[in-house]
């Protein structure tokens, strides 16, 4: 059986080509560095130059595939890949342009059982999950074969990630393996919609802690069950205990998401409610306009009330930013990935 590289951290893979071949530890290394920062094989490599047999056999019993780009859509600098599994589904992910490098929106599901209102994936139920090599995929197609400049990471795609949180975990591992992609754990960031188990064990993690974001979007209990039914599993209050032991444990500050609704949460009331909630975090505040979804029961905020919520929380000593929406007719936004005829198979 050959070893899928992309599902592998280096020193999973030098362990399984020395397991199989009994040597080659260092030149597996050098494949393994190659493949993953520039998509290629070394033949060229001095290591090689006397050691062609060892390299055939290597590449022999190694499994270099990721999964296949169905298609490509663009708007502007926005790309949304869809990428094909070998169950016939559809994977969405985003490249998004920014000031310092790209940033990669991956998924870590195929559908979501979170349910989200505002949430296209939420739409679907939980399909699938997504394993590592499937993961690691949407990063190799994106960097490796689209020539895509990715800086930073966002699990923010479809899917909760701390739902699959073992196999977000491994691909985290080959992403940020020096040996390979290399990517800083402050270059990554897990958005959840509120799985305390999952914020523990991240807070836990003892060799690479991405940053952690928090869906919020309504400080009011009853509004917060509405838009968002894990609410009934884990409530505002414990939330916000599980956000302040992650503070205080990690040092680390957390990313607040905050979508804005027309006439829903976008009240100077609500903002008030978000203020108290969020006292004695440490936390960055991100405001979102609601992007609309293929069936839409809501609309957006209108501009001048997302200025007067950014407003009030800047008077109660916050600092929030509105997040630019990039990629909204192409549904690639936030909220918008995942559709029912992702399901079809071929």
């Amino acid at each position: 059986m050959s070893i899928p590289i992309l599902a592998t951290t280096s020193q999973q893979f030098t362990y399984a080509i020395k397991q199989a071949l009994g040597k080659g530890a260092i030149h597996s290394e050098i494949i393994y560095k190659t493949w993953m920062r520039q998509g290629s094989i070394p033949f060229n490599h001095s290591a090689f130059k006397n050691a062609r047999q060892l390299l055939e056999k290597i590449l022999e019993i190694t499994d270099f595939s990721s999964l296949p780009l169905n298609r490509k859509v663009t708007e502007g600098h926005v790309h949304k890949l869809l990428v094909r599994t070998a169950q016939g589904y559809e994977i969405e992910s985003v490249v998004i342009p920014m000031q310092a490098g790209g940033t990669l929106c991956v998924s870590s599901q195929i559908g979501c059982r979170m349910a989200c209102r505002f949430c296209e994936t939420g739409k679907m139920g939980l399909v699938s999950q997504l394993t590592p090599y499937d993961i690691v995929s949407q990063v190799f197609i994106a960097k490796n074969l689209l020539n895509c400049s990715i800086r930073n990471i966002v699990f923010m795609g479809m899917g909760e990630p701390f739902d699959n949180y073992d196999h977000v975990m491994q691909a985290v591992q080959i992403l940020c393996d020096p040996q390979g992609f290399g990517f800083g754990e402050r270059h990554i960031t897990i958005s959840t919609s509120g799985v305390i188990s999952g914020i523990e064990k991240l807070m836990h993690e003892k060799r690479y802690r991405p940053n952690l974001a928090v869906s919020i979007n309504s400080a009011d209990e009853q509004l917060r069950k509405t838009l968002m039914p894990i609410t009934r599993k884990y409530d505002l209050k414990q939330l916000h205990e599980a956000m302040a032991n992650f503070n205080r444990y990690t040092g680390r500050q957390i990313l607040v998401a905050y979508i804005l609704i027309k006439d829903l949460n976008d009240s100077l009331e609500h903002a008030d409610l978000l203020a108290n909630y969020l006292q004695g975090l440490d936390i960055k505040i991100n405001l979102i306009p609601y992007n609309s979804q293929t069936k839409t029961i809501y609309e957006p905020s209108r501009a001048e009330q997302i200025n007067l919520f950014k407003t009030r929380l800047i008077q109660r000593g916050y600092q929030p930013l509105i997040r630019t929406t990039k990629g909204d007719k192409i549904m690639a936004a936030c909220g918008q990935l995942g559709k029912k005829s992702a399901l079809k198979t071929l």
